[in-house]
C-alpha cells in the first residue's frame, strides 16, 4: 500500500489519445513540462506490440523527469518496460496474480462500488481508483456514482482513493472534502492547452491542500 502522504501526487494524469490529437508522447511530455508527477498510460484499441512500443517511449520519458509511470491493464508490458506499476480494471488480471509478478510494484484497481472497493483493499492493491463519480465521456464505465458514495468508500477503505469521472477544476475541491487523496484526469487535462491545464488544476488542487 502506497501511504496518501506518499502517493506521487494529488493529480493523477491519463494518457489517452482518445481524447486528443496529440500523439501520447507529445501528450505526456506537455503533462511532464506544466509538472506532472504521476502518468499513466492507457491504451484501449491498439495492438500489445504498439502498447509496448509507446510505453516504452513513454517510461523513457517520465524516468528523465522523474515521474511515476503506470501502464493500463497490462501487466507484463508494466515489467517488460521497466514501468513503475500497473493499473488494473475488474476484467483484468485478477489482483493476487498480478501481485505475484508485480512483487513490490504499484498495483492499483478500478472500482465502481463500495464492494469492489473493499475486495481491492483487501486483497493488497495499493490504490483504487473509484468512480465514476460524475458524468464523463471518456470510458463506459456505468452511472455516475456521486459524493454521497465516495464519502462511504472513504470510511470503509483504508487505502488511497484516487476519484476519476467528470474530474475537473470545477469539482476537484469536493472530491478531495468528500475524502479522494487524489484525482484522475484525462479530457480535461488532454483537450486543448495541456500546459495551463495542468497549470490550473495543480493550482486548485494545491489550494486544497
Amino acid at each position: 500500500m502506497i501511504p496518501s502522504a506518499q502517493l506521487p501526487s494529488r493529480l493523477y494524469l491519463i494518457v489517452d489519445r482518445k481524447v486528443s490529437d496529440k500523439p501520447p508522447e507529445e501528450m505526456t511530455y506537455a503533462a511532464l513540462m506544466a509538472g506532472g508527477l504521476w502518468i499513466q498510460y492507457r491504451e484501449k484499441e491498439k495492438s500489445r506490440n504498439h502498447i509496448y512500443e509507446e510505453a516504452r517511449k513513454l517510461r523513457r520519458l517520465t524516468s528523465r523527469y522523474g515521474a511515476t509511470f503506470i501502464v493500463n491493464d497490462h501487466a507484463d508490458i508494466a515489467l517488460a518496460v521497466e514501468a513503475d506499476g500497473v493499473h488494473l480494471g475488474q476484467d483484468d488480471l485478477p489482483l493476487r496474480e498480478a501481485r505475484k509478478i508485480m512483487e513490490e510494484k504499484i498495483i492499483g484497481i478500478s472500482t465502481h462500488s463500495a464492494a469492489e472497493a473493499l475486495d481491492a483493499a483487501a486483497g493488497g492493491a495499493d490504490y483504487i481508483g473509484f468512480g465514476p463519480l460524475f458524468f464523463t465521456r471518456t470510458k463506459e464505465a456505468g452511472e455516475p456514482k456521486g459524493l454521497e458514495m465516495l464519502r462511504k468508500i472513504r470510511r470503509d477503505v483504508h487505502i488511497p482513493i484516487v476519484a476519476i469521472g467528470g474530474v475537473s477544476r470545477n469539482n476537484a475541491e469536493s472530491l478531495f472534502a468528500a475524502g479522494a487523496d487524489a484525482v484522475a484526469v484525462a479530457s480535461a487535462i488532454f483537450t486543448g492547452d495541456i500546459t495551463a491545464n495542468v497549470t490550473s488544476l495543480m493550482q486548485c488542487i494545491e489550494r486544497d491542500a
